[in-house]
């Protein structure tokens, strides 16, 4: 869920505000939402983010809050379209992005309106304000100022938005504080002009709870047209001729004007008036005739960003995968297959293979290229907290839940809600857990340690483990249930010995980043430490990789990285222990031992006399001669090494 509050009327208008946690509204600058209006108090109210639901409770107000005209007594969970009113400001609450489908309580399409006598027709270059001269013998000088002021600041605002659905709720606010109307409404069509794509209506007289009705011929009349339209005298009872159109106070005075966008009708402005003594004038109509010439291009543009937006994300979902893992072997081919796939769904995933494989790494990619990636993703490793804390940490607690829980405290699922929760380690999960984890995947609800309320949760889950599950549920080690929940698509990880062709890339990789922390030049790897790399088996993965040429970088001393800057375990080891490859390992490490100690002896025991005649660095020999424990037979000579 993505929510945010739009202001729409009052010293708030124009706020585009995300919501994402608790959110403060009052007169002081501490608040997360504050302005200087006498009419709030210093902490007016609170929206408050809760079991997937916005709340909003008053804080004790001089004014009070109110959600659709209505007072707000203690806490009200706040629905889509929600008004409210906070000082002299109205805010607008919208639970999700979007405007492709059409909600029928916001706008409706009735059949016809009789206009008669009294109607304008006016086409958009007709229009004073968009003329070269607007201030000309037609009309009033100061007039003309203040409403050219009006619209400067009207283009100033609309140039700043950068969402479709809060640029049409704005511009509905900014048109009816020029023009004294009750209801308004923007429309934006489908491409036959049949049906709208989206609209926004408000009755600001009865509130949100009433839609806003607009007559389909005035529609038709003004895109046949291509002009705004006036009318002071309708026939209001054929305004809406269905049983319930007694419920609906007279029509007085309308107002509609198409939106135009590269000669095309992409939708129309309404107004009207339920009271007498608001009747509309052409002025009103020059003013809207040029906020809807200004607006159709925004309106427009950022329509056709949202589709490329969406097409982009289809394109990039079917040809690109975002992470940030190294090689391009086939079996990593197959991992970002896997990620592509199964990132737009919602399902639980289990990723298996051994440690140090990057199973958080490939998580992070499928919520990074999911729905969810603007939601939070929270990892959870069980095997690094206690049990008796765990549950706490996964599930939450209440006040006074037990020693120490000074105060309410949310879980790590709770903190998820509607992004990812990442569970490393899964197997060394405590059967007690297994049991409240299998309810929380099943009913989509957690209760906090002491709560008796569930709270509902909207979480995708995504499993990790370095064990073979089927095997621990065999043993009689984890829940057969829980299992079957987790695995509903499975992915196990290709160790590093299975994609031997990668070892080059990850090893340069990781000197870069090795000599960017350590603020170093970076080293060469060479031909011969490559080799080792690519021969050695590699237990610990890529962790472990990582590891070797963060050693290597360190104790070598010059720049390139030789085998013998590697750890012994990486140089000394081969893919398949046989007798024949000992053997020549073997024969190279006491080849090594003689040509350092005739080395040595040949330079009197001067280890640096020895090095340079050896073409080694002294910190190498140094190491060589720990390596292959030359140490006693150093001693042995004349001058032992390190004294000249």
């Amino acid at each position: 869920m993505s929510a945010k509050l739009i202001g729409i009327l009052g010293p708030l208008r124009g706020v585009n505000l995300p919501l994402s946690g608790e959110l403060s509204v009052g007169r002081e600058s501490s608040n997360q939402l504050w302005t200087c209006d006498p009419a709030l108090s210093r902490r007016h109210c609170q929206i408050d983010l809760e079991g997937g639901s916005f709340a909003i409770r008053d804080l004790g107000s001089r004014n009070g809050t109110l959600v659709n005209g209505v007072p707000v007594q203690q806490r009200q969970v706040l629905q889509h379209r929600d008004e409210i009113c906070v000082g002299d400001s109205i805010l607008l609450f919208l639970a999700q992005d979007g405007t492709s489908s059409v909600e029928s309580s916001a706008v409706e399409l009735t059949e016809t309106i009789e206009l008669a006598g009294d109607t304008i027709l006016l086409r958009e270059q007709e229009s004073i304000y968009l003329q070269a001269d607007p201030a000309g013998e037609r009309s009033t000088v100061s007039k003309n100022a203040r409403d050219l002021h009006l619209l400067l600041k009207i283009a100033t605002d609309i140039g700043g938005i950068r969402d479709r659905e809060s640029l049409e709720w704005q511009l509905l606010g900014m048109v009816l504080d020029l023009v004294p109307a009750d209801r308004g409404a923007i429309l934006q069509f489908e491409a036959d002009g049949q049906e709208f794509s989206s609209a926004v209506g408000w009755d600001r007289v009865r509130g949100p709870q009433y839609p806003v009705r607009v007559s389909r011929s005035v529609v038709r009349s003004i895109m046949r047209e291509r002009a705004g339209l006036l009318s002071n005298h309708t026939k209001i009872d054929q305004f809406r001729p269905d049983s319930d159109s007694s419920s609906d106070p007279p029509v007085y005075s309308l107002l509609c004007v198409p939106l135009q966008a590269s000669q095309e009708i992409v939708g129309a402005i309404y107004l009207d008036s339920q009271n007498p003594a608001h009747r509309f004038e052409q002025r009103h109509l020059e003013l809207i005739t040029a906020v809807a010439a200004m607006a159709s291009l925004a309106l427009h543009n950022l329509r056709q960003l949202e589709e490329l937006e969406e097409e982009n994300r289809d394109l990039r979902r079917q040809v690109l995968v975002e992470h940030n893992m190294i090689g391009a072997g086939p079996r990593m081919q197959e991992v970002y297959e896997f990620i592509r796939r199964v990132a737009p769904s919602h399902s639980t995933v289990l990723l298996e293979g051994e440690s140090g494989t990057g199973k958080e790494m490939v998580a992070r990619a499928i919520h990074r290229n999911s729905p969810r990636a603007e939601r939070p993703f929270v990892a959870v490793n069980c095997a690094a907290i206690t049990e008796t804390l765990l549950e706490s940490e996964l599930f939450g607690h209440e006040k006074g839940a037990f020693t120490g829980a000074g105060e309410r405290k949310k879980g790590k699922v709770e903190a998820a809600d509607g992004g990812t929760l990442f569970l490393d380690e899964i197997g060394e999960l405590a059967p007690a857990l297994q049991a409240k984890l299998l309810r929380v995947l099943q009913e989509r609800e957690v209760e906090r340690v002491g709560g008796t309320k569930p709270v509902r949760v909207d979480v995708r889950f995504i499993a990790a483990t370095n064990r073979c599950l089927a095997d621990a549920v065999h043993a009689g080690g984890f829940r057969a249930d829980l299992y079957y929940r987790l695995n509903v698509i499975a992915l196990t990880m290709p160790s590093l010995r299975d994609r031997r062709e990668d070892i080059p890339a990850l090893a340069e990789y990781f000197v870069t980043r090795a000599s960017r922390v350590s603020g170093a030049r970076p080293k060469r790897l060479s031909a011969e430490a490559r080799q080792c790399l690519l021969d050695y088996d590699w237990p610990g993965n890529v962790r472990e990789l990582e590891n070797a040429i963060e050693h290597a970088m360190i104790l070598g001393s010059t720049d390139t990285i030789a085998p013998d800057d590697l750890p012994e375990a990486i140089t000394e080891a081969g893919v398949v222990p046989s007798a024949t490859l000992a053997s020549f390992h073997e024969a190279v490490k006491e080849r090594k031992r003689q040509v350092i100690l005739h080395a040595l002896q040949q330079a009197n025991g001067n280890y640096l006399e020895a090095a340079r005649s050896l073409h080694l660095h002294p910190n190498s020999l140094l190491r060589l001669i720990r390596t292959l424990d030359l140490k006693a037979a150093c001693k042995a000579g004349k001058d032992p090494p390190g004294k000249s």
